[in-house]
């Protein structure tokens, strides 16, 4: 397939007619022998990923042709030419998230007004991110991301799946959808146009994160994935590992992407700070 538009954005672009996961593809080239040959963002692409998946162990599969499986290696090195220190590389998932969440946002002709939290789906509903990695336009998932460390801890590969032109009877939830069934013209909604609008932004954070050497504050990546974020101010139940659940209110996202959640009620405020599980939206009635 020819990619003019995202192979002016990546520093090498390999696309896969059909890929088992791309995560992994990249992931083995990256740290394999021929590793100088995949520079920071690098890029492996597909439009038939039949051995995805997602965060917990989950599948990901979708008809060939009807989404966008994308790995991106990242290498990152600071202002000083110093790698950026690895416990930083928790915010990279949720700089992809960001990154994609505007991607989305701008295919279905919404730009800087339509990325943020909000409810409904269709044409016209808001773009936004659930922490960690699930982007949303409405209530219904479009894309989901999975981050993976390389084995040197050198870099990182994120994984992203998109949903473009999935018909309602081949979204694999209720709570799915795609670019199309969202509102996006078909012209809008291909491999090329969604790759590039990804990769556009992503490189636009990452060059502001790197310059401050990593640091959410400063180079403003906290900010942005705030304003993002669908899951602030909801209330929440959150899976931990264990199989233990708690409910609350998500009221942050820390320095290292992690979310905070109030499970006081309303007289004992109580804190609990989540690095890694399930997060399922309330409604207001608590289900």
């Amino acid at each position: 397939m020819e990619l003019p538009l995202s192979s002016a954005l990546a520093a090498r672009l390999d696309w896969l007619p059909q890929a088992g996961s791309t995560n992994d593809v990249l992931a083995q080239a990256a740290a394999g022998p021929s590793a100088a040959s995949w520079p920071d963002l690098s890029v492996v692409a597909t439009d038939d990923q039949v051995a995805g998946r997602g965060r917990l162990g989950r599948s990901w599969v979708a008809p060939a042709g009807a989404s966008l499986a994308v790995s991106l290696l990242v290498r990152p090195r600071g202002a000083s030419g110093e790698p950026v220190p690895v416990e930083r590389f928790g915010m990279l998932s949720l700089l992809a998230g960001v990154a994609m969440a505007r991607a989305v946002a701008g295919v279905l002709g919404e730009a800087s007004d339509g990325v943020g939290s909000g409810a409904g789906a269709g044409a016209g509903a808001r773009v936004g991110l659930k922490w960690p990695n699930d982007v949303l336009i409405g209530e219904k998932k479009v894309c989901g991301i999975l981050a993976e460390l390389l084995p040197g801890a050198d870099g990182v590969v994120i994984g992203t799946g998109v949903n473009l032109s999935l018909e309602a009877a081949d979204l694999p939830t209720p709570t799915s959808t795609s670019l199309l069934l969202a509102g996006a013209r078909p012209e809008d909604a291909t491999a090329d146009r969604v790759l590039s609008a990804y990769l556009r932004e992503f490189t636009a954070l990452y060059a502001a994160w790197l310059s401050c050497d990593g640091d959410p504050d400063a180079s403003g990546l906290l900010a942005a994935a705030t304003e993002v974020s669908a899951t602030l101010g909801r209330a929440v139940r959150v899976e931990l590992p264990g199989g233990v659940f708690r409910t609350g209110v998500a009221r942050a996202i820390d320095a290292t992407g992690r979310l905070v959640v109030d499970t006081g009620d309303g007289g004992s405020p109580a804190e609990l700070v989540v690095s890694a599980g399930d997060v399922t939206h309330l409604r207001h009635d608590g289900s």
